[in-house]
């Protein structure tokens, strides 16, 4: 039997409560996020009201078989107009998606949206250490722009945040 391709498409407000458990396990197993209580998903519907599909900060989910396993999406950097052409950009995959090449896959097409807007740079913030993520983002032309010293504390120890950003030469 073979896998079905996984898809990737614009998030839906009945994707929530998947996208909800997805973070929750990053809440409460990592250092990932440096959120330190669960969401229910009812209290996220703000959160998830951020959110454009047509126009600047898109919220992506890759589905398998059915099953959402993954989103990713931009939102402003700052709330003042003079950032309005920079975004940060998260992704969060459910921990038995990993290592099949499907964060890239998803990252990748919110990038490629990304590049048809009026975006000029894109910027992630990654709790050290992290690895995978660096990883991930370097391969994306993501480049290391900055480290905040133990800057979130959580689980009883401080992190390090590595700040990265990729530029979007398009111009529209």
């Amino acid at each position: 039997m073979t896998r079905a391709e996984p898809v990737i498409r614009l998030a839906e407000p009945g994707d929530l409560p998947a996208i909800t458990e997805i973070y929750n396990h990053y809440v409460r197993e990592t250092h990932i996020t440096f959120d330190v209580e669960s969401y229910d998903w009812r209290d996220r519907q703000a959160w998830f009201g951020r959110f454009d599909a047509a126009g600047r900060y898109p919220l992506l989910v890759l589905t398998e078989q059915g099953r959402l396993v993954g989103y990713a999406h931009a939102l402003p950097l700052k709330d003042r107009a003079a950032y309005d052409t920079s975004v940060e950009t998260t992704i969060y995959l459910n921990p038995d998606a990993g290592g099949r090449g499907l964060g890239t896959r998803l990252y990748s097409a919110l990038l490629a949206r990304l590049e048809t807007r009026d975006i000029h740079k894109a910027y992630g913030l990654i709790a050290l250490p992290n690895a995978g993520s660096l990883a991930l983002h370097e391969k994306l032309g993501f480049v290391k722009v900055g480290l905040l010293h133990e800057v979130g504390r959580k689980f009883g120890r401080y992190y390090d945040v590595q700040w990265v950003e990729r530029t979007f030469e398009n111009r529209i």
